[in-house]
C-alpha cells in the first residue's frame, strides 16, 4: 500500500460513469414501472452502489479506508442504455476515483442480477472516470514563474563544521521537487544579529523566497524567529499555523515551534525546526501550496 502520511486533507471529488444496455424495450418498461420481479431495480442498485463506494478498500487492496462523506448515484434512461452516474466527495489524503469508478461496477452489477430473469441479452460497458478534482492536481497553476530562493541554517554546530546540515538539505529537496532552484545556501551561528543581517543582505539582494531552518524552539540559542519576526511587514500566520497543525498530527512536540512567516518587501520569509524530520514535514505542510502567494502578488503588482 502507497505511504500517504506525509499527504495533507483535502476535498477530493470524483465522478465516474457506466452504460448498462438491455435488449429490448419491455425491459426499459418493466424497470420504469417498477415491474421487475426482484424489485425496484434503481433503488436496489443505488443502496449498492452506495455500499461499494463505502467498501472499496475491502476488495481493492492497495485502496487505502477512507470517510466516505456523500455520494450521489443517478440513472439516466437513454433508448435502451441505462447511464450510471457515481459521484463520490471525501476531504482526506487520497483521492476517490476508484471508490466512484467500483461504486458503478457494482450499481451495474445488480441491475444486472436483478434483470437477467427478464432480459438474457444484457450488457455493462463503457466504466470511466468522467471528472475528479482535489489535490495538487487542482494547484498546477500557482506555481510562480521563477522565485529566487535562498535557505539558510540557524546552528552553531553546523556553521563550524562540526554537524552536517541534513535539514537544509531536506528543504533543498523539497524545493526542487516543486521546480525550485536555490541560489543561496549557507549556514550560519545562532546569533541575533548575524541572523537579522543575514536577512537584510538577502533582501537587498533581491531573493524572493527566504528560507530558515533552526533556531525555532524554546532554548536560550533559539532566536530565529525573534530576529526575523522585526523586519516582516505582512505577516502570514496560516503558513505556520498549517505547519504547526501537521507536525501536531505527527508529534506532539511540534506546538513548541514559535516558527514566523511573512512578506519583508517582497520577499517571503518563512523559519522553520532545525531537526530534519521537522523541517521535511513543515515543508510537506505548505509546499506546493504556498508559492500561491507570489501569483497573488504578481496578480497586485500587474493591475
Amino acid at each position: 500500500m502507497v505511504n500517504i502520511t506525509h499527504k495533507s486533507f483535502t476535498l477530493r471529488q470524483a465522478i465516474a460513469v457506466g452504460i448498462l444496455t438491455v435488449s429490448k424495450q419491455e425491459t426499459i418498461d418493466a424497470i420504469v414501472n417498477r415491474k421487475v420481479p426482484k424489485g425496484d431495480v434503481f433503488e436496489f442498485s443505488r443502496a449498492a452502489g452506495l455500499l461499494a463506494c463505502k467498501k472499496t478498500y475491502e476488495v481493492i487492496p492497495d485502496c487505502h479506508p477512507l470517510p466516505v462523506e456523500y455520494t450521489a448515484i443517478t440513472h439516466e434512461i437513454s433508448g435502451l442504455s441505462i447511464i450510471i452516474r457515481v459521484e463520490v466527495h471525501t476531504v482526506y489524503k487520497t483521492g476517490v476515483e476508484v471508490e466512484a469508478m467500483h461504486g458503478v461496477a457494482v450499481t451495474a452489477l445488480t441491475m444486472y442480477d436483478m434483470l437477467k430473469p427478464i432480459d438474457d441479452s444484457i450488457e455493462i460497458s463503457s466504466i470511466k472516470l468522467e471528472k475528479k478534482k482535489g489535490g495538487k492536481s487542482d494547484i498546477k497553476y500557482a506555481y510562480p514563474d521563477s522565485v529566487k530562493v535562498a535557505v539558510i541554517t540557524c546552528s552553531d554546530s553546523v556553521s563550524k563544521g562540526l554537524n552536517e546540515d541534513k535539514s537544509g538539505e531536506v528543504i533543498v529537496k523539497r524545493l526542487e521537487k516543486h521546480k525550485l532552484k536555490v541560489e543561496c545556501r549557507e549556514a550560519i551561528p545562532d546569533e541575533f544579529d548575524g541572523i537579522q543581517n543575514k536577512a537584510k543582505q538577502l533582501l537587498a539582494d533581491g531573493f524572493q523566497l527566504i528560507i530558515f531552518t533552526g533556531g525555532t524552539g524554546l532554548s536560550p540559542r533559539d532566536v530565529t524567529p525573534d530576529a526575523i519576526r522585526p523586519l516582516i511587514e505582512r505577516d502570514v500566520p496560516g503558513v505556520m499555523e498549517a505547519a504547526r497543525n501537521y507536525g501536531q498530527q505527527r508529534t506532539p512536540y511540534a506546538m513548541l515551534s514559535r516558527g514566523v512567516a511573512g512578506f519583508a518587501g517582497e520577499a517571503l520569509m518563512i523559519t522553520l525546526p532545525g531537526s530534519p524530520r521537522g523541517a521535511e514535514e513543515s515543508m510537506d505542510a505548505v509546499f506546493p501550496y504556498i508559492l500561491h502567494v507570489f501569483r497573488v502578488r504578481e496578480g497586485v503588482r500587474h493591475n
